[in-house]
């Protein structure tokens, strides 16, 4: 099947009428593509950035939770635990980099330590039944270098971190293979409803009036994210609003990596789960996030006040920690609506469904939401046909768990290029680079070369081999 990926300067396909369509790229859209794409229908994923996983899914705290803390019944709750399969399976088949390292939810003072039952029964309430009690002693033992005054805590041992970058791409790239049309720099300014007749299946198309000219469908699937309240609002609903919720991270050097063992997280309050501190697949110790709630949906600049918190509340977790090297700061914004589950609603007479309020579990429950959502179209009418299976992958291998191109003796001798080191901090090759370019979706700019190799990323933030980058890049973008 042919490959369709457009972009900015290049027309959308004319005359193409598309069954279903999907507005926004990010891990939610892109998984919800490729579920489609095990149908018989046409399918579109528009983004209305240059890249897929360009939002909030490329800033986040990375974990594959186990859903132990969701709200017991919802449907967070329960796609969260399907996901969490799901997604564990599929980085298993594909190569997306995973580890299992555990978590412990750590009590500082009393009152905490007296929340840590009712936790508990929380996580068998959300049907997971390996949580157990642990007191100072054995969680001292576990994490030698915590900070003094830990009371206890609970330990999951489930939960584990993942890419996030590989993640969406691997969903997109699979899509894509099987042909979906992917449509890129492409931003939904209007919408012309296409309401279908009530007896007998009808013709009702929407109209999509995009950047990039406009777009017809049958079906529409909104998981823009950030904009989702305002895709929402052109088909006529105001069912929620979103505020994004910054979080800013600091990520310390891979020689930080043997001062913590397990996801460190913080007693959960109204406000969210807090500070933690987190092993990444990268070999790096990540420190984050704060919890800023924003008008601006473009906010994703670090602040000084919030630095400075993670660094005291780091100071308390991990004390060495903040003494260690910083690699990286960061900020992302999470899709908040002020309710607890996901925003999640089919309009059936539309043939529209709503995917909004995907807060920080979406990257782990994304493979289930994109089921749910395909469910909820088939009930709306829309005929989907049998699934296929979907042409198999291998997504490059980023995780410092496993071996990395730069280590393999068999692959240089097959090829020379991945024994070629360009970024010395990362140990990224040429080879990878090369494989990256010429990808099904390669990169578009060196922000995006860095989430499919790494390069760039390291201790240097690109001032060693940055020029080397742009030369093999051809000067792509920054």
């Amino acid at each position: 099947m042919s490959r369709t990926v457009t972009r900015a300067g290049q027309p959308l396909p004319d005359g193409q009428d598309y069954d279903v369509t999907v507005i926004g790229a990010g891990v939610v859209g892109t998984a919800i593509a490729r579920e489609l794409a095990r149908h018989r229908v046409r399918t579109a994923l528009v983004e209305a950035s240059d890249d897929i996983g360009n939002g909030t899914s490329k800033a986040n705290t990375a974990i594959l939770h186990t859903g132990f803390d969701a709200v017991p019944g919802s449907l967070e709750a329960r796609l969260v635990r399907e996901g969490q399969r799901r997604l564990a399976a599929y980085a298993a088949e594909t190569g997306i980099p995973v580890e299992r390292v555990g978590a412990l939810l750590v009590a500082w003072d009393q009152e905490q330590l007296d929340a840590l039952p009712g936790l508990l029964a929380k996580a068998e309430s959300n049907g997971y039944h390996a949580a157990r009690l642990l007191d100072a002693n054995r969680l001292a033992a576990l994490e030698p270098h915590l900070g003094p005054g830990a009371l206890g805590a609970l330990e999951i041992p489930d939960e584990s971190v993942i890419c996030p970058w590989t993640t969406p791409l691997a969903f997109a790239t699979q899509a894509v293979l099987a042909g979906v049309h992917l449509h890129l720099d492409c931003r939904v300014t209007a919408i012309e409803p296409g309401t279908e007749p009530r007896s007998g299946p009808g013709t009702g198309i929407h109209t999509l009036t995009t950047t990039r000219g406009p777009l017809r469908t049958r079906a529409l699937i909104n998981a823009a994210g950030l904009h989702a309240d305002e895709i929402d609002r052109l088909l006529g609903h105001d069912a929620f609003t979103v505020t994004p919720r910054r979080g800013q991270l600091i990520v310390y050097d891979k020689l930080a990596r043997d001062l913590v063992r397990h996801i460190l997280l913080p007693v959960p309050t109204a406000a969210g789960k807090g500070v933690l501190v987190a092993p990444t697949v990268f070999g790096n110790v990540l420190l984050g996030p704060t919890a800023e709630e924003l008008d601006d949906k473009a906010a994703t600049e670090s602040t000084e006040d919030g630095l400075a918190l993670l660094r005291a509340k780091g100071r308390r977790i991990l004390p060495q920690l903040t003494d260690e090297e910083v690699t990286a700061v960061y900020a992302g914004l999470r899709a908040a609506t002020g309710h607890e589950d996901y925003r999640i609603k089919e309009y059936p007479e539309l043939r529209y469904v709503a995917v909004g309020g995907i807060r920080s579990t979406g990257l782990t429950a994304s493979m289930a939401i994109a089921a749910h959502v395909t469910d909820l179209l088939a009930r709306a009418g829309l005929d989907l046909g049998a699934p296929a299976e979907l042409p198999p992958i291998t997504m490059p291998s980023l995780g410092e768990a496993t071996e990395r191109p730069y280590l393999d003796a068999g692959l240089i001798a097959a090829d020379p290029a991945y024994g070629t080191v360009v970024c010395h901090c990362e140990r990224v090759t040429e080879g990878e680079i090369r494989d990256a370019l010429d990808s099904v979706l390669p990169p578009r700019s060196a922000e995006g070369l860095a989430r499919r190799t790494r390069a760039g990323n390291g201790r240097c933030q690109g001032f060693y081999c940055g020029a080397r980058l742009r030369a093999l890049t051809g000067g792509t973008r920054t």
